[in-house]
């Protein structure tokens, strides 16, 4: 497992813990999982972002801490910031990860997301010019969701 991956892993059993509340001082943690503090301020501003439903709030000095809070969103909303978040353009990577966080937020089954992969897959858009492939794959997912949201 990747250090980013375990940081992140242990960050939300964290948050978990706290009923959807952390204070992760940024050295402890670092001290703790034998990396460098940047490291765990890259994690949690990549990973635990508003797009992805939390809200950090930063204070800074001796006793400084990074809180993190879960806001909990019904599915309907989920998946409406996943519409808006996916952009005119989705790669297949950015795809099986947009997936990937619906799956790890119980909006989807591990069968359904193997179906939505699969549709969204280089494979089954060969035959799509090359120049045009990410966006059809995005209008794929889109009408994906919004199939969901009803």
């Amino acid at each position: 497992m990747l250090l980013s991956e375990h940081i992140a892993k242990l960050i939300e059993q964290m948050i978990d813990e706290g009923k959807g509340t952390a204070s992760v001082k940024r050295n402890d943690l670092a001290a703790k999982l034998g990396c460098v503090p940047s490291q765990v301020s890259y994690v949690i501003s990549s990973r635990f972002t508003p797009q992805k439903g939390y809200i950090t709030e930063s204070r800074r000095g001796g006793g400084g801490y990074i809180r993190i809070i879960r806001v909990p969103m019904s599915k309907n909303q989920y998946l409406t910031h996943f519409f808006h978040a996916l952009g005119d353009s989705v790669s297949e990577e950015e795809a099986r990860a947009y997936i990937r966080n619906l799956v790890d937020s119980n909006i989807l089954s591990k069968q359904e997301a193997d179906i939505v992969t699969a549709a969204a897959c280089a494979s089954a858009l060969d035959r799509v010019p090359a120049e045009v492939r990410n966006m059809v794959r995005s209008d794929i997912l889109r009408h994906i969701l919004m199939c969901l949201m009803q």
